[in-house]
């Protein structure tokens, strides 16, 4: 069997030589298809092989009827919205992700991207300090759970809504649970966003709950820009002075922002949670294993589509 490792945006040269070991330690055999130009490379690479492993790589509709023999596709990180998931479970593919690989990495990346705007870009003027400040995370998963933690070193009093988890279940580790969205976004000068991007969750960071934050109110997103409200995003923006957001995927009206609102915002260049080297590393040797532990074994542990 044949197990495809699709990136156009390849993997650091260790981890793909961890994958090549682990994928040929159980008799499968390794195709890569490295920076491809066009999509059309992908759908030909995926004629014949079993699996697929890929990163941003969109695994569409396209390329998964295109992929004749194929059982499984992996996304190699938290996020699969560029897995086309009807069209895998129409055909019978069972479409994983990486849970918590890249935790980490986007936990550091949401408290530098934190300092970053409340030292006001590290212009030499008055900022802020994180300690004694409120914290909010909503969603808990792999990523909020780090997050929480780096927050409790720098003393922050942090908060947590997850409607997927009981309050024993976040209190354990010492954060507050809250019962409502509502309630989180009241209580909490920084809210760090955690929700993956979904029909019931697209567009629901909005004005009402942005307008209930304290004074002194930071928005951190190093999930989706789908999840804003973007109209929203502007009034808040125009009705609270104090607001600020920063984001490591900038949102459409992002030249309205930096036009009107200067200095109240930080956007990386592009999307860059889970851009280190370990997590690169990590996310890539969890899918091969992932791999092989479902055509050997038939576990489907981290399934994310059903059929």
């Amino acid at each position: 069997m044949k197990v495809l490792v699709a990136t156009e945006k390849p993997f650091a040269k260790q981890a793909v030589d961890g994958i090549r070991k682990i994928i040929e330690d159980a008799g499968l055999e390794l195709v890569l298809l490295e920076k491809y130009k066009e999509q059309a490379d992908f759908v030909k690479a995926v004629a014949d092989v079993d699996a697929v492993i890929i990163r941003s790589d969109i695994a569409s509709r396209e390329v998964l009827e295109a992929g004749k023999n194929l059982k499984i596709v992996v996304r190699a990180g938290a996020g699969y919205d560029n897995i086309d998931l009807d069209a895998a479970s129409e055909r019978k593919v069972v479409a994983m992700n990486t849970p918590g690989q890249n935790a980490n990495a986007v936990a550091e990346l949401a408290f530098g991207m934190m300092l970053f705007q409340v030292r006001n870009h590290y212009d030499g003027s008055s900022g802020f300090e994180l300690k004694g400040k409120t914290l909010g995370l909503h969603a808990y998963g792999f990523v909020g759970k780090c997050v929480g933690r780096i927050a409790k070193g720098f003393g922050m009093d942090v908060y947590a809504y997850d409607p997927f988890l009981t309050p024993a279940m976040i209190e354990v580790d010492g954060v507050k649970a809250v019962e409502s969205v509502e309630e989180l976004y009241s209580k909490c000068q920084y809210i760090s966003l955690h929700i993956p991007a979904t029909k019931d969750t697209k567009g629901s960071i909005n004005f009402n709950l942005l307008s209930k934050m304290p004074q002194g109110a930071t928005l951190v997103n190093t999930a989706r820009k789908e999840v804003i409200d973007e109209a929203s995003l502007i009034k808040v923006f125009e009705e609270r002075k104090d607001f600020r957001y920063v984001s490591d995927i900038a949102p459409d009206n992002a030249p309205i922002i930096g036009e009107k609102f200067p200095g109240r915002f930080y956007f990386t260049a592009k999307k860059m949670g889970a851009q280190t080297e370990e997590a690169n590393i990590n996310a890539g040797l969890a899918a091969a294993r992932q791999i092989v532990g479902f055509l050997q074994k038939g576990d489907k542990t981290f399934q994310v589509n059903k059929f």
